[in-house]
């Protein structure tokens, strides 16, 4: 069985979470679709920590981000497929 490298919750969820350590830019990282108990394989354009997110797919700044089908808040700068998601570019919507 392939490691996993992510988790997705929910099928609209726009990140995924890391649950291994020494993600590197350039490694192709394998996560579980948990509602579907599917598979997606993406390339890492980043090295992301263990607990940091990567995003899905391309996010516009602005774009509301998802994890475990909840709103976590806005992209204050664009984030391509594969990046690290996290502090640096996402801000709660609050304040």
């Amino acid at each position: 069985m392939a490691t996993t490298h992510f988790l997705v919750h929910n099928n609209t969820d726009t990140v995924g979470v890391v649950v291994v350590e020494g993600v590197k830019a350039g490694d192709t990282l394998t996560g579980w679709l948990m509602e579907t108990d599917g598979t997606v394989k993406i390339k890492a354009l980043d090295a992301i920590p263990l607990g940091h997110k990567i995003a899905l797919s391309p996010i516009k700044k602005g774009d509301t981000v998802l994890k475990y089908g909840h709103d976590i808040g806005r992209s204050v700068a664009a984030i391509a497929k594969g990046g690290h998601a996290h502090v640096q570019n996402i801000k709660t919507k609050r304040w």
